[in-house]
């Protein structure tokens, strides 16, 4: 796929994306700019920055790097001060950054791990979505777009983590309300487990030991036969859905969840046939 079997939903746009080095953000940020945007690659490892942002100069379209810790305020900022300076005018900002470290009981997680959860899923998100509205506002308005997780309801083994991705369905959905006279648009993304390739920066800082290896297993088999859709989506398919949601042709759309991990029965393996 490439810019010109695209249309140009994002022509003269100027689109920030978080975690854009891997996955969803990278693939988010890909498409973006393939229909027009000029695009700030916010994350916080360098060296795969960079690489995202050729890839992207490489489809003939323009990107920087915004290198910096997004769970702090500063950090926020400073990636939305790289696209006004940059590029003039913000428009997009998708909200992508996180994802669970640990996979464990509540109870075995340390207090050191449920902070470095929500310091990883949570604040990235509220601290950029304070930070982007007076320059998306300068620009007439614009699109937020969360990414969240079908983990907000239910997620099993990964408590903190789903903690906070239900703190962002609160976050879009209220956040929708106030800046909707500031032509503003909050959505979210409720994905379920996503086929991506390997991550480039590990989420842990540490390696696991032989019991969280163990818990990771049995999270493994939790989740794997939870979802409708028994194959995964693409993080390009996912990105798909993100553009939607960021672009004109949902101008009507504010404050909704789209699911696009959502759970159920899978009623032919259930039963060993479809009625």
């Amino acid at each position: 796929m490439n810019a010109t079997s695209l249309r140009r939903r994002f022509e003269d746009k100027v689109a920030v994306v978080t975690g854009a080095a891997q996955g969803i953000g990278y693939e988010a940020a890909l498409r973006l700019a393939r229909e027009g945007a000029s695009v700030v690659v916010a994350d916080l490892a360098a060296g795969p920055a960079a690489e995202a942002v050729a890839a992207i100069e490489a489809e003939g379209a323009r990107a920087v790097a915004a290198v910096g810790d997004l769970g702090t305020m500063e950090g926020a900022r400073a990636a939305m001060t790289a696209a006004t300076d940059n590029f003039g005018r913000l428009d997009v900002l998708v909200n992508n950054v996180g994802g669970t470290i640990w996979a464990k009981p509540y109870w075995h997680y340390s207090e050191e791990e449920i902070r470095a959860e929500v310091d990883r899923s949570f604040w990235p998100a509220l601290w950029c979505s304070r930070a982007v509205i007076e320059p998306m506002r300068a620009s007439g308005g614009g699109a937020i777009v969360n990414v969240g997780s079908n983990a907000a309801a239910g997620g099993i083994y990964r408590i903190p983590y789903s903690a906070c991705k239900g703190a962002v369905v609160a976050l879009t959905e209220c956040l929708a309300v106030e800046l909707a006279p500031l032509n503003i648009r909050v959505n979210c993304l409720s994905p379920g487990g996503t086929a991506a390739p390997e991550r480039k920066t590990p989420r842990e800082s540490r390696p696991f030991d032989e019991q969280e290896r163990e818990w990771w297993g049995q999270f493994v088999k939790l989740v794997q036969n939870e979802e409708l859709i028994a194959e995964r989506a693409t993080a390009a398919e996912q990105a798909g859905v993100i553009a939607f949601l960021a672009s004109h042709e949902a101008g009507h759309v504010t404050g909704e969840i789209v699911e696009t991990g959502r759970r159920g029965i899978r009623i032919g393996e259930v039963l060993g046939f479809v009625p």
